[in-house]
């Protein structure tokens, strides 16, 4: 069946419109923690990236009732949801043989955009004779539970459920399932994740050793909390994208913002910003139309992919605009370059996503990752302010968020001197353009906890389709995770022979 680039789903019963935290003055600080989806930038930003994709035949639909709650003994933690995952038994050599279990981590959203576009596990299931399971994240897609979403989703009580704690929790005993009811019991299990799916399958694999065998974790920030991570690196790296593309870009774009406050302070000066970047509705601030332009230059930084290369295209819009144009008519020219023709272009009407949502309440309890704009980049300095921060998220859902729980759980401080005595198996991949890759791991840990990452790659481009238009050093970097985790399976082999011919 064909699949439908329209994604993420469009969430329509969710009773009431939650104030956006985007929304935040400046004046208080930044609140807004950007999406880490490994998917956003194909789906969205490139939909003929999928215009002629297709979800396998070969893909067969699973659900598992899922525990509600594994770490309570309440009677209501006992309460079970129908959680689904995917297989593919196409190129498996089969349980006799021990043969291996690649298995895709679900993230921020429903599981059918990953079905297509995490490219990772289709494209190596021949080279290990791989079963393939993609299984979806709770509260996503239609792993919902409470029976509805609109019952999921209605207050703090029925959202304290929803962490990564229990997602992977879940994750481990789908794939425990799968391996018993298949008998493949010696079967060894990859998990792979990208952004915050690349956190899980990496704390899965800490958490959960005797799961799964290694993990590749993509793109996955698991050191920006908790102040392991400088709160501006993450636009100090988008601001390094756009001045490596341009330096004329880059001053342009660092130049506009006190000409937008400039003319947003003069008598009509909103309608005037209104003309000039065609809103599709008018501007209520200066601060709306601002955030919209630092959410598009982060996105096409984040997602800066070949061959499409965004940052290349704004700053071409940018750059080749009339030499006679003001300031904000450049700015313009780089907004209709990315987007393309269309009637308007700032503040479209859209209706929230269950991501959107969901992403909310995630970084509204523990994902607190701490973004803020510096001084040296070519934004108007923006810090993020916890104080301000916990303050929405309580008036958002009457509970504050927990800024240090990630590292009290997971752990992240002093990574390198506490992990390379028991971590193990784990690739962290990265590539140098994406702004998150400044709070993911960089250095190898240990002889088997291994950091790869290309100085020209982007947010999870590694777990995308393989092209023919690759660039020969994205075409090396998965060869190296393919030859690490052909390594793990050797060894692992090599250890279930000895261990099973022992008396």
């Amino acid at each position: 069946m064909k699949y439908s680039p329209k994604f993420p789903v469009q969430w329509l019963q969710f009773k009431v419109m939650v104030l956006s935290i985007l929304l935040t003055g400046i004046s208080a600080g930044r609140t807004d923690i950007p999406r880490l989806s490994p998917t956003r930038g194909v789906i969205i930003e490139h939909p003929d990236f999928l215009s002629s994709a297709t979800v396998s035949d070969d893909l067969q639909t699973f659900y598992y009732p899922q525990t509600l709650d594994h770490f309570n003994y309440q009677p209501q933690s006992y309460a079970t949801f129908q959680q689904r995952y995917v297989m593919n038994f196409k190129y498996w050599g089969e349980a006799n043989n021990n043969a291996p279990i690649l298995a895709y981590l679900g993230a921020e959203g429903p599981l059918d955009g990953d079905l297509t576009v995490i490219g990772f596990l289709n494209d190596n299931a021949v080279r290990f004779n791989a079963l393939l399971v993609y299984i979806e994240h709770r509260y996503y897609g239609k792993s919902i539970p409470f029976g509805s979403r609109e019952e999921a989703f209605k207050n703090a009580s029925t959202l304290g459920y929803f962490n990564s704690a229990q997602a992977i929790a879940d994750y481990a005993e789908i794939i425990m399932h799968i391996k018993n009811k298949l008998r493949a019991f010696y079967s060894p299990v990859i998990v792979v994740g990208g952004s915050y799916g690349g956190m899980l399958a990496s704390w899965l694999r800490l958490k959960y050793p005797h799961v799964a065998l290694g993990a590749l974790a993509s793109s996955a920030p698991i050191l920006y909390f908790d102040k392991i991570t400088p709160r501006g690196a993450y636009f100090s790296v988008v601001t390094k994208d756009f001045r490596e593309a341009s330096e004329t870009c880059y001053q342009t774009i660092r130049n506009s913002w006190p000409v937008i406050d400039r003319i947003a302070s003069q008598p009509n000066g909103l309608s005037t910003l209104s003309m000039i970047f065609k809103t599709c509705k008018p501007l209520k601030s200066s601060s709306e139309l601002k955030n919209e332009l630092e959410t598009m230059y982060a996105v096409v930084a984040q997602y800066n992919r070949p061959p499409w290369y965004p940052v290349t295209v704004v700053c071409g819009g940018i750059d080749g605009a009339n030499e006679k144009q003001n300031i904000l008519d450049k700015i313009f020219a780089g907004v209709v370059a990315y987007k393309g023709n269309r009637s308007c272009y700032i503040n479209p009407p859209t209706n929230e996503s269950e991501t959107d949502v969901g992403w909310r309440w995630q970084t509204c309890s523990e994902m607190v990752i701490p973004i803020g704009i510096g001084k040296r980049t070519m934004f108007q300095p923006e810090p993020f302010n916890l104080n301000n921060f916990i303050e929405e998220c309580k008036s958002l859902y009457g509970v504050p968020p927990r800024p240090h729980w990630v590292t009290s759980y997971y752990g992240g401080h002093d990574i390198k001197l506490i992990l390379h005595r028991f971590g193990s198996n784990i690739i962290f991949s990265n590539g140098l353009r994406d702004p998150y890759s400044r709070g993911g791991v960089l250095e190898n840990i240990s002889e088997s906890i291994l950091a790869v990452h290309t100085v020209n790659g982007s947010h999870c481009l590694d777990v995308l389709p393989e092209m023919e238009s690759d660039p020969e050093w994205l075409v090396k970097q998965r060869e190296t995770e393919v030859k690490i985790i052909k390594g793990w399976m050797a060894q692992y082999y090599a250890d279930l022979k000895a261990i099973q011919i022992k008396p």
